[in-house]
């Protein structure tokens, strides 16, 4: 199975480079035209693609506040719920 940690070429992509690639990577496999050893090596990469897209989101949602009005006009920030 695929290292916890992603490969350093993935740790430095951008969310959209590692979504990009995912899609690549899952229409090559799904085609069935790979051989085995490549079609796990796609696999494996791709489920680290999947957790690095998925922390990408995690950390960009850490990072975004909802403004929120309280019922005095005071004026303050919240965690956004994004799901």
């Amino acid at each position: 199975m695929a290292d916890r940690n992603p490969s350093p070429d993935i740790a430095r992509m951008s969310f959209e480079d590692a979504l990009n690639e995912l899609q690549m990577l899952v229409k090559s496999l799904e085609k069935g035209e790979s051989k085995l050893d490549e079609a796990v090596q796609s696999y494996e990469r791709g489920v680290a693609l999947k957790r690095h897209c998925e922390a990408k989101l995690t950390e960009a949602q850490a990072k975004v506040d909802k403004i929120v009005l309280g019922a005095d006009g005071a004026v303050s920030t919240e965690p956004a719920r994004l799901d």
